[in-house]
């Protein structure tokens, strides 16, 4: 039994080498091309966000997790979504 991250890879592998369209390989390897076309997210910029957020609540004890993000998002201009 493979695991969606190796059958991500197998279709990748069919994509680079043998030239088959996304849509096939996806489909062969039982992958959505969802799942083939996603990028994690840069640890790096969730480092950040953890940061920002931690600090945020160290100094607004009362608020919780949605005005953290809503005032990170709207006041302080970052364009993350909540389920990033």
């Amino acid at each position: 039994m493979t695991g969606p991250s190796q059958r991500r890879e197998m279709a990748e592998n069919a994509v680079a080498r043998r030239g088959a369209s996304i849509a096939l390989a996806c489909r062969a390897f039982g992958v959505s091309e969802t799942c083939y076309r996603y990028g994690p997210k840069l640890r790096a910029e969730n480092e950040e966000i953890a940061d920002l957020l931690v600090g945020l609540t160290d100094a607004r004890k009362t608020w919780g997790f949605g005005l953290c993000f809503l005032h990170l998002r709207n006041v302080k201009g970052h364009p993350w979504n909540h389920m990033a």
